[in-house]
């Protein structure tokens, strides 16, 4: 069990609601296992509507003070938590590892990311600006002015759990709203830490809180009529559910869905330096992320040489415990979702392709939980399953093409567009696939399109519902809503 003095004395995961740590009134719930050692960590049970209506209702009553708080005031537990964060980084990776199954490297940059959105946020009275135009038309002086809109929620999911609530909590209680987050009920343990932090960051009560729950409680967050905005990550079917049931009853939404990236490896590119980048963006985090690149769109002239380079690499991935030093690739989150990887790899065994490397029968010394090793695919076209549906596996393919308007011709025909890399050395290349590459996260020479936390997370087609995205701009304007005010003073 995880040592937190969140948790009750029979480990069961709770509330953080109004300032205070209340239990959660439910009999349905489940555990949070160690998908690693097969350990039971907590329990975690599922937040009713009683107790959802509760912490709604003090989330906006928090919001009336909190909304007339001075910007530069509603900063400063920010700047507090970021210290915090940075403080206890090393503690938080650590159970992150243990709940999730990522490496410890792996934790520290996650949680790294979900920092940097903190300090972003902390710029707010700069980045919550509007206009101002005098002499807008005969006497009349005219400004744009953001205003904050009441209790937002934001729901998370089990891959980064450390990082994407980062994404959505410090713009929305720096923009002055307050703020609900409803964790993954696989892996709630990190929240718990950091809603530990915030507690001693001191944010006024009510304004930050956190319910723990599952389907259901989801489905009360996104139709109660006490919640403005609903942020959103997850795997496509249930952002589009997510999406159209929070937009019917009036909110603002943000659904970030699935993905099916794919990279280009040009005749030209470095092909050492593309083999590195691809493997390391297919299997880190054991694949279990949107930005995973396992669709790979390879010149004909080059893929030989590349296919043996990606076996080459991946032979030289350690798959164990992400506690372990020498571990590069990590247990899979839970039984099921590992056997749902199983049957995406004998998919790709049924329909044709060339199982290069098979990584189902992996074991891990000293350890019963579900691990599956680098798989690679060779000679897969662009209509196999293992082609066209999300595996979030360390799994990918590699697909020959004879130029690159074939490649992104591939690459444009997915139903997703999360993102995508191109390796290359021509100018010419790099211009052609910003221009068409129809991915809302685009990397020339880079393994992983992630943008850093001043810019935008991408996202387009039925990788995101909405036209805000997470991080960055995006949030501000999320967040707010800009009032027009308009003044002639006659006898001025």
């Amino acid at each position: 069990m995880v040592s937190l003095d969140a948790l009750s004395q029979t480990g069961e995961v709770r509330n953080y609601v109004g300032g205070n740590w209340t239990a959660v009134e439910s009999d349905d719930g489940q555990a949070v296992i160690n998908p690693a050692t097969g350990d039971e960590l907590a329990y975690v049970p599922f937040t009713g509507t009683d107790q959802l209506d509760e912490a709604i209702a003090t989330g906006q009553e928090a919001f009336e003070t909190w909304r007339n708080t001075p910007v530069v005031e509603r900063i400063q537990p920010l700047f507090r938590l970021k210290a915090l964060l940075d403080e206890h980084q090393e503690e938080l990776a650590e159970i992150l590892v243990q709940e999730h199954g990522k490496t410890f490297d792996e934790a520290m940059g996650e949680l790294r990311r979900g920092i940097e959105n903190v300090e972003v946020s902390c710029g707010i009275p700069s980045m919550m600006q509007a206009g101002f135009l005098e002499n807008a038309a005969p006497g009349i002086d005219e400004a744009a002015v953001r205003q904050p809109l009441g209790v937002f929620t934001a729901i998370t999911p089990f891959n980064f759990p450390g990082m994407i609530p980062l994404w959505f909590l410090p713009y929305a209680v720096a923009t002055g709203n307050s703020f609900i987050l409803k964790p993954s009920e696989q892996d709630p343990l990190v929240a718990q830490r950091i809603f530990e932090l915030i507690d001693e960051a001191g944010f006024p009560d009510g304004v930050v809180q956190l319910v723990n729950g599952g389907k259901d409680t989801v489905n009360a967050l996104i139709q109660h009529e006490g919640i403005a905005g609903v942020s959103f990550v997850g795997s496509t079917p249930v952002a589009r559910h997510v999406y159209k049931e929070s937009a019917a009853t009036g909110k603002r939404v943000q659904a970030q869905g699935g993905a099916k990236n794919h990279i280009i490896v040009a005749e030209s590119a470095d092909l050492r330096h593309a083999a590195e980048q691809t493997v390391s963006s297919a299997c880190a985090c054991a694949g279990e992320r949107c930005l995973a690149n396992d669709v790979v769109l390879v010149h004909e002239s080059v893929y030989d040489e590349f296919a043996d380079l990606v076996v080459e690499l991946a032979d030289q991935q350690v798959v164990g415990y992400g506690l372990d030093e020498d571990t590069d690739i990590g247990a899979m989150i839970s039984a099921p979702h590992a056997e749902r990887v199983r049957g995406h790899i004998q998919s790709g065994v049924d329909e044709g392709a060339t199982l290069l490397r098979d990584g189902r029968d992996v074991e891990v010394e000293g350890y019963d939980g579900e691990f599956i090793g680098p798989t690679i695919f060779g000679d897969v076209t662009p209509d196999m399953t293992i082609a066209r549906e999300e595996i979030f596996g360390p799994v990918f393919g590699l697909v020959r093409v004879s130029d690159m308007t074939e490649a992104i011709d591939t690459l444009n025909q997915s139903e997703f567009g999360n993102a995508a890399s191109l390796f290359t050395r021509e100018g010419a290349d790099a211009r052609r696939f910003r221009n068409e590459a129809q991915a809302g996260n685009l990397g020339v020479n880079v393994g992983t399109s992630a943008p850093m936390a001043f810019f935008h997370f991408g996202g387009r087609k039925a990788s995101a519902f909405g036209d805000l995205h997470a991080q960055g701009e995006d949030m501000i304007q999320f967040y707010t809503d800009k009032t027009i005010f308009i003044e002639r003073w006659p006898d001025a």
